[in-house]
């Protein structure tokens, strides 16, 4: 990335061993596929003119990555680009990296990503004779790549990851309801000096406050978020929070507190790999329920949740969610939790309230 000086409150730091410059705050590229082409232009031009410089996406992430590319292109020299491969092969890989490539109108990737990384077999195929890490290598050497990473869900995998002392970054998620990753990952990564980024900062949407989310991450410099943005409204508010730094105050760590009792262990995180249900339950959706009925009124989560609670009863109990959600969440039981609560909500609430 060029050094220019950025006019902008975000600070540059080193991404670990990899050696590159990025901005402690970068974008996240999932939400801008859920936009018209003008308007995802016109966001991520938004966040470069605030000063992000770098912008993390993924050829599985629908047409973010042409999104990207297209606007990035006048200041490709100014900005990192991270992209993911899913393959595990070495075949594979090569072919997605020449897709994301031309996706994103560019020779080089600053960053490529084995792409969730979160059981034992992926982790061994990926490393091993003809993986995909041998020939993301390959195009390493070539100049078509400037470092490896890897991300995944896994505690436990990512930390084995981590200590076979390949790749340069990590991308792990990280926010104050998942906080585990202090103990159980990121010891390994400082281990073999290794950039950290910060995947659902936001907890994939699920924490409503932005200011405790980000005042938080500030307290882990070393750790790089990448929240998903739709909106300049939104990235506008995130950036204040860098405008206005301050510590976390009493009152914040009590409300913080307050929100990780509420919300317990057992809840979505957002990543959508439990989708798609073959039976047409909307998995992620139900689970909202749960926080929905607290913060909305009667007419408001009917809206939202009414056709989602309706799929719930398509569940078969196959078990094919539980295998793939990287947490191991019991998502049948979960269904039928939240088919309970959303019931009783509208027991009690009535069509009047």
């Amino acid at each position: 990335m060029n050094s220019k000086k950025i006019n902008s409150p975000l600070h540059l730091n080193r991404l670990g061993k990899s050696g590159i410059m990025v901005t402690e705050l970068g974008l996240g590229g999932i939400p801008i596929m859920r936009l018209s082409g003008d308007e995802a232009r016109l966001v991520i031009r938004h966040c470069f003119e605030l000063g992000i410089r770098f912008f993390d996406t993924a050829h599985v992430y629908g047409d973010s990555e042409e999104k990207l590319g297209e606007a990035l292109a006048p200041f490709r020299d100014q900005v990192v680009i991270a992209t993911k491969v899913w393959a595990r092969g070495g075949k594979g890989a090569a072919d997605e990296l020449a897709m994301s490539l031309n996706r994103l109108r560019t020779n080089y990737i600053d960053l490529i990503q084995c792409h969730n990384i979160s059981k034992q077999e992926d982790l061994e195929k990926v490393m091993g004779t003809g993986g995909a890490y041998e020939a993301l290598a390959e195009a390493k050497a070539k100049g078509q790549v400037g470092a490896i990473g890897f991300s995944s869900h896994n505690p436990d995998i990512a930390a084995k990851g981590c200590r076979l002392g390949k790749f340069a970054t990590l991308q792990f998620p990280f926010n104050f309801i998942e906080n585990d990753p202090l103990e159980k990952v990121f010891p390994a990564a400082h281990e073999q000096g290794m950039g950290i980024i910060a995947m659902k900062p936001l907890g994939g949407g699920l924490l409503e406050r932005a200011d405790l989310c980000f005042r938080f991450l500030q307290e882990y410099p070393e750790v790089v978020p990448i929240p998903g943005i739709q909106s300049m409204d939104e990235i506008d508010e995130i950036i204040s929070f860098y405008q206005d730094r301050r510590p976390l105050s009493q009152g914040d760590w009590e409300k913080i507190r307050e929100i990780r009792g509420e919300l317990g262990t057992r809840f979505c995180h957002r990543c959508e790999y439990c989708m798609p249900c073959e039976q047409g339950v909307q998995i992620p959706g139900v689970l909202l329920v749960k926080t929905q009925v607290r913060r909305f009124g009667y007419k408001e989560v009917v809206a939202m949740a009414e056709d989602r609670i309706a799929t719930v009863e398509n569940c078969v109990g196959c078990g094919e969610c539980i295998e793939r959600c990287p947490y191991g969440l019991p998502i049948p039981d979960m269904l039928q939790e939240c088919l309970e609560i959303y019931q009783k909500f509208l027991s009690t609430r009535g069509s009047g309230s």
